[in-house]
């Protein structure tokens, strides 16, 4: 039985990214999209339970990683989670409900 992200070690928690990004490569190389894409996933969010969800505030923009071009505002913070709104370059918001939650390992460099 697999245990939560949230009761692992940060020692663990590196040893199921490496795990997990293994299980992704052989996806990968059989052709395997969707398994792939499911560990990409999991990737991402053990990645964020090895991160402060403090070091996060509202108002911050993040570049989002794997998305050019796009940012990130966040609105308010839930565990590993930013809710915010995804923007342009220009500052127009995308998606569809306009407020998202995005887990905080996809962010890259803070904007401001």
């Amino acid at each position: 039985m697999e245990r939560r992200y949230s009761d692992m070690t940060v020692e663990e928690l590196r040893d199921s990214v490496a795990q997990l990004t293994e299980q992704a490569r052989k996806a990968e190389q059989m052709g395997m999209v969707n398994e792939y894409a499911v560990y990409q996933r999991k990737i991402i969010m053990a990645k964020s339970y090895m991160m402060n969800p403090g070091d996060f505030k509202p108002g911050e923009v993040y570049e989002i990683d794997g998305d050019p071009g796009m940012f990130f505002e966040i609105d308010y913070m839930n565990g590993i989670f930013a809710w915010g709104t995804r923007k342009d370059q220009n500052g127009a918001i995308h998606g569809e409900q306009g407020e998202e939650a995005l887990p905080i390992s996809m962010f890259g460099s803070k904007v401001n």
